[in-house]
């Protein structure tokens, strides 16, 4: 004799439902939405979660990367091949292009992260987006579990964690004036364990950086980095052959890898399991100006 059905969704797929209802719900109430797609593991996840949202119809609004001219170039292979894919249009929004311009002006040190900001809040205006989808997390850093799903942003995109709204019983308002936008984040209840759980079942494919291989690396305040054009040894520092992977992808002269033996996604999962340091704090070197520097980025218009 059998019991009652079980309705009970796991973890995984209430995320992924919550999730879709997110990105179902932008597309009810703004007009111009765009999907921020890097090539990374959360934006991985972003695209396949709008591909189910609206399956079988093509994903309804274009993706847009701000390309720092910086990125690793597997990861960008791996952007227009999947963008190919899925046939839709990639909006790119060029950082060497607007230094050309003089739209910024490159700082000292080689991080172009705070310089993104007035390119991609210029490539907002230009192309009239109302809601960008990102792929940000609550558990990656203080101010990203600030964040409600539903981020409001003025007409200059900043961000006032005191003037946001209420989210209860996940009702969103995306009332917006001429000139306002929404930054949106259906990934805000995902963990970086989440993320790599939803890869394994899903099947996705990632680049080959987040896996554990033998790379030339050397070593810079405690943090292991790439040793390539965009990322020279200091003088008197020797590159070395150290078996490492990427946990996040971002600039390839400011993202530090991390010793590892994780060379499938089912030695990641358990990897991050038994880890207590977010990716964030693990490997971005740029985060590491002060304890409020992506804080200090949001406010100003960045992610």
């Amino acid at each position: 004799m059998t019991g009652p059905p079980n309705y009970r969704l796991s973890q995984m797929k209430t995320l992924e439902a919550e999730s879709v209802h997110i990105f179902r719900e932008v597309l009810a109430e703004l007009e111009r939405p765009v999907l921020m797609f890097s090539g990374g593991k959360d934006s991985i996840v972003m695209l396949r979660l709008a591909e189910k949202a609206f399956w079988p119809s093509r994903i309804p609004f274009p993706v847009l990367h701000v390309d720092t001219g910086l990125n690793f170039a597997e990861v960008m292979e791996f952007r227009d091949r999947r963008v190919s894919e899925l046939g839709v249009r990639l909006v790119v929004a060029s950082v060497p292009e607007a230094i050309e311009r003089g739209l910024v002006v490159e700082e000292a040190g080689g991080s172009r992260n705070r310089i993104q900001t007035p390119v991609l809040l210029e490539a907002v205006r230009q192309h009239r987006f109302t809601a960008l989808f990102g792929g940000a997390r609550r558990d990656e850093e203080k101010s990203r579990a600030k964040e409600r799903v539903f981020s409001f942003r003025d007409e200059f995109g900043q961000w006032d964690p005191k003037n946001q709204r209420p989210e209860l019983w996940s009702l969103y308002n995306g009332r917006i004036r001429a000139g306002e936008s929404i930054r949106v984040f259906p990934l805000s209840n995902w963990t970086e364990l989440d993320v790599w759980q939803y890869i394994g079942a899903e099947g996705l494919e990632v680049p080959d950086l987040y896996f554990a291989r033998a790379r030339e690396v050397f070593e810079r305040d405690g943090m292991l980095y790439a040793a390539n054009a965009m990322s020279v040894p200091p003088p008197g520092v020797e590159p070395f052959s150290a078996r490492v992977r990427y946990r996040t992808m971002g600039d390839a002269n400011l993202t530090a890898a991390v010793r590892s033996e994780a060379d499938t996604v089912e030695k990641i999962v358990a990897e991050i399991a038994a880890t207590r340091l977010s990716e964030r704090g693990a490997t971005r070197g740029d985060d590491r100006v002060s304890e409020a520097a992506m804080e200090d980025r949001k406010r100003e218009g960045y992610f």
